[in-house]
């Protein structure tokens, strides 16, 4: 009984609702942030395969400020250190694992452009977030508001803003879910719940900044994704290859993730299908969350894998940060 509560209290979560469990506007400040080391597998603590990922380590986060957790996107850096946003607009920055952190960790809100102050606190549902190495800014989905905005290097200020009608075209709480940036400067955006009429997720392929007024119209591309689940986010390893995170509720497992890699067509056309290939499968026995958050960062020639759980700020679940190293092998 206790089992089948759980999963209604998580389903409710999962339902369109537009205030969730969000805690209310927070200031900057300072963030201490807890992490207790976990095995992938508590009944196998040995175990460190996992289909082609390599599990380097993993923690559960926790701290005492009310902000912390509701964690939907992040982006992380070869040292360990972590840019956390929550899905209420809320940014985090911590360091994690061995070393000397080259910046204090903090907390504080996205910054808001004067026309929108008077927008509820509710409506900052950031899902998504990406970043350009070279012009160090960043870009920022938000899914009720079906937005993409973006931000001068350090979130100083918002640059621009854009809303699409092919996004608008998604359902408010089931849009702009995942939000990659290709090296060569193209963006793609996966809807959650915005289907085809083959059942596969509404993909938009954009050519340049999908905030600027100037970019064109995307292409529609259809992602297809692992069988009963859906993508929480993507990040991309270079111009045609993505990994995506799908995360799927069942009363048997509660969440289970699947970590997949797609490949884009050298010369995309509208109506491509992106078939998802299964690299990994997060499911009990091994840790298992809401996962959703995705990062990539280097280590030598290695590629860094970072997922991240959202907690929605309940007392039944947990912020996991789990790093693995990708086998790149084929």
């Amino acid at each position: 009984m206790r089992r089948i509560l759980i999963v209604l209290l998580l389903a409710i979560l999962l339902l369109p609702a537009p205030h969730k469990n969000k805690p209310e506007p927070i200031g900057a400040g300072p963030l201490l942030v807890m992490a207790r080391p976990l095995p992938l597998n508590a009944a196998d603590p040995a175990q460190r395969d996992l289909g082609r990922l390599h599990y380097l380590g993993g923690w559960q986060l926790s701290s005492a400020h009310h902000g912390f957790g509701g964690i939907s996107s992040l982006l992380a850096e070869p040292d360990g250190q972590i840019l956390a946003l929550s899905d209420s607009g809320t940014l985090m920055g911590f360091h994690i694992g061995p070393g000397k952190p080259r910046r204090h960790s903090f907390i504080a809100p996205l910054p808001i452009r004067p026309q929108d102050r008077d927008r509820p606190w509710w409506a900052w549902d950031s899902e998504a977030m990406t970043h350009d190495p070279t012009t160090q800014r960043y870009w920022v989905g938000f899914e009720l508001q079906q937005m993409i905005c973006r931000y001068s290097p350090g979130f100083a200020r918002v640059e621009a803003c854009r809303i699409w009608p092919q996004i608008e075209a998604w359902p408010e709480t089931g849009s702009i879910e995942s939000l990659a940036r290709l090296p060569d400067g193209r963006f793609l955006v996966v809807a959650e719940m915005g289907m085809t009429v083959d059942g596969s997720h509404d993909t938009l392929l954009f050519a340049d900044d999908p905030a600027e007024s100037a970019t064109a119209a995307p292409i529609h591309l259809r992602y297809v994704p692992p069988r009963g689940y859906r993508p929480t986010d993507a990040v991309a390893l270079d111009d045609r290859h993505v990994l995506v995170l799908n995360r799927r509720l069942t009363l048997q497992d509660l969440f289970t993730a699947t970590l997949a890699i797609i490949e884009l067509p050298q010369k995309p056309r509208a109506g491509d299908r992106l078939k998802a290939r299964t690299l990994a499968r997060l499911a009990p026995p091994l840790l298992a969350d809401n996962f959703e958050g995705l990062a990539v960062s280097r280590q030598g020639r290695r590629w860094i894998i970072w997922i991240v759980s959202d907690d929605n700020h309940e007392f039944f679940q947990r912020t996991l940060l789990l790093k693995f190293a990708l086998d790149q092998q084929e």
